[in-house]
């Protein structure tokens, strides 16, 4: 297969992006191709310090980028040539089955929607954000794409979600919960309220692909064996941003304990083990990127600050994805439903 990465996208682009293309070839002889979406002298450049080349390799100029700050809508019409743009138009035409992108999330978003559109039958696309838990993974969507969701959007995103969890991710009955402010049916808002029960009416006519968890709070984001947790994309990348937070403020002050007394130096170095491993768990660096679903392509986004691991783990989430074919499972399903809804 053949992907498109963003190689101008991310704050610390190109340089980690050249790397996690090279690492990901090495890995992955699946991938007969990387296309790399940029600036060509740049990029040429980078590729020679990096030594990245070869037939599966082959960059793809666009003189412009989306910055980080700019309104990734907006730039649809000012920035037609950004390396998004034309990553994107890569997966369009079919030269490509993926595209991969660590850059402007807004950009991300609009570009794949408007050059490739949603499947048959999906509303609006939603960003499935993994979230390490005690049972596995729990992806958390929509963390950004929808921030002005209706409850009909959140079902498609619990069938997508499903869909996703089983066939890339492997798990054999999908759990989906909807986050609220309590456990009880009775709690949450209208929105909430309404989602929940066509998703309950979904579960009790037989038709879910999934195993409906009802609401959900914070802590069974952690703590219960749920593979999708649904919310509109406001409240999704409120929860995902201040989850990453924590996870850092935890970290710096573990550390600033830790150098206080010699003693806990030392006890410290003994549990370094345990550390990496929770640190390995914890990290968005080895999820790599968060798929973007119900699009008409295979669209992977990545943390802006992604390392070059990160980016190499997002190449290979993207060929997972692709694949496994998420897409026409998805849209096998969203049919069945649709005719037995007739």
């Amino acid at each position: 297969m053949k992907i498109a990465l963003d190689a101008m996208g991310g704050d610390n682009a190109p340089s980690v992006n050249i790397i996690g293309a090279r690492e990901a070839l090495e890995l992955y002889p699946n991938i007969e191709k990387i296309y790399l979406v940029g600036d060509k002298d740049v990029l040429a450049k980078e590729c020679e310090e990096h030594k990245l080349g070869g037939e599966r390799v082959e960059i793809v100029h666009a003189s412009q980028v989306v910055e980080m700050h700019e309104s990734g809508a907006k730039t649809l019409r000012s920035k037609r040539d950004s390396s998004i743009s034309v990553a994107t138009g890569l997966v369009k035409s079919g030269d490509a089955a993926a595209v991969v992108s660590a850059g402007n999330t807004g950009a991300a978003v609009a570009n794949a929607t408007l050059k490739l559109r949603t499947l048959k039958g999906v509303e609006r696309a939603g960003i499935a954000s993994p979230l390490p838990n005690e049972h596995g993974v729990c992806n958390l969507l929509d963390a950004g794409a929808n921030p002005d969701a209706k409850p009909e959007h959140l079902v498609g995103y619990a069938v997508m979600g499903a869909m996703y969890a089983k066939h890339v991710l492997g798990v054999a009955e999908p759990v989906v919960g909807l986050m609220s402010n309590g456990e009880e049916e009775e709690k949450g808002t209208p929105f909430t309220k309404e989602t929940f029960a066509l998703l309950k009416a979904m579960e009790e006519s037989g038709k879910a692909p999934f195993k409906f968890l009802g609401n959900m709070e914070g802590g069974d984001l952690y703590e219960t064996r749920v593979d999708v947790a649904l919310t509109d994309g406001f409240t999704g990348n409120i929860i995902l941003k201040s989850c990453e937070a924590t996870a850092k403020a935890m970290s710096k002050w573990l550390k600033l304990e830790f150098k206080r007394k010699p003693m806990r130096v030392l006890g410290a170095a003994m549990a370094s083990g345990a550390f990496k491993a929770v640190k390995r768990r914890s990290s968005y660096e080895y999820y790599g990127g968060s798929p973007l679903l119900g699009i008409n392509g295979v669209v992977i986004i990545s943390h802006g600050g992604s390392s070059a691991l990160a980016m190499q783990n997002a190449i290979r989430g993207a060929m997972e994805a692709v694949e496994q074919e998420v897409n026409p499972h998805i849209e096998a399903v969203l049919a069945e439903l649709a005719d037995i809804g007739e």
